[in-house]
């Protein structure tokens, strides 16, 4: 089984060519084309925020010559772009414009598969329009759009409540709405144990079946939405590892354990990263022993 991880966290420490030189220096062997934050709500949608702050954002006209030149780099480490995360909320009217030039870069660095949220709130049926109109630009550049399950926040209970795929029963609703080949599922492990939901990873992954093509891992306390690096909170992975193995899930093993770079400086990334590709690494060994 093949890991990689999300490179949002890293590039806010070391920048984006040496993000990519070092998750290939720890051992993981792709990467997550993280482009989730190139807006911030709290600074009123500045276009610039996050992955694409550089001459290169995805707000220019040179968005593709900059996933090419990280497809290079990748190339020359020896790792390869697996995925990508389009920036969020998908249906803000600053946002989607710029969701066709995500899956344009997905494609030009080697990237198979595009996460794009669903609306929280809204049905199947209405998320469906929306991804219906992104789906013909994705299959011309060969990039699957995948969905993720979601959240949102009963401030009474102080826990999780149902949002658009939170549970199998939307999930599947939403992928039966669209009904075709590259509209697949993104599982985010960690949303689907948060306290709330009613639900688990395991229920999750049993009822996705082979609509499940990605992953996003990482840990939480079974309540928040943490995004640690794995084994370092409360998530069992041992009988989610068996239930990916149980349906043969075939993709990679993708983190998206984004807060745990915030403890890391520029002196001492690696060591995080290290770290990262370890828990990884010991993921995938469970799979493959499983």
């Amino acid at each position: 089984m093949k890991t990689s991880t999300e490179i949002q966290s890293i590039v806010d420490v070391v920048g984006e060519e040496k993000a990519i030189e070092m998750i290939a220096k720890a051992g993981f062997d792709a990467w997550d084309f993280s482009m989730f934050n190139m807006f911030n709500m709290k600074k009123r949608m500045n276009p610039f925020e996050g992955l694409f702050k550089k001459k290169y954002a995805l707000v220019t006209n040179d968005y593709l010559k900059f996933a090419r030149r990280l497809k290079q780099i990748g190339e020359e480490n020896g790792v390869v772009c697996n995925q990508s995360h389009a920036p969020f909320p998908s249906l803000h009217k600053n946002v989607r414009p710029y969701l066709q030039r995500a899956i344009e870069c997905t494609a030009e660095a080697g990237g198979k598969i595009c996460v794009i949220h669903p609306d929280n709130l809204k049905s199947p049926k209405d998320n469906a329009e929306f991804f219906l109109e992104l789906l013909p630009f994705a299959k011309d550049y060969g990039v699957k759009i995948a969905t993720e399950n979601m959240w949102n926040w009963n401030v009474q209970k102080n826990e999780a409540k149902f949002a658009a795929c939170s549970n199998p029963e939307s999930f599947n609703a939403h992928l039966d709405a669209i009904n075709d080949p590259y509209f697949v599922a993104c599982l985010d492990l960690g949303h689907a144990e948060m306290r709330g939901l009613d639900t688990s990873a395991v229920e999750m992954i049993e009822k996705l079946g082979s609509r499940l093509q990605a992953l996003h891992i990482h840990d939480n306390d079974l309540h928040h939405d943490s995004h640690q690096i794995p084994f370092s909170m409360q998530i069992d992975f041992e009988p989610i590892v068996k239930a990916l193995k149980a349906i043969h899930y075939d993709g990679y093993f993708t983190l998206e354990a984004d807060q745990f770079m915030k403890a890391y400086n520029r002196n001492n990334a690696f060591e995080g990263v290290k770290l990262l590709a370890e828990s990884a690494r010991k993921l995938a060994d469970m799979y493959e022993k499983a």
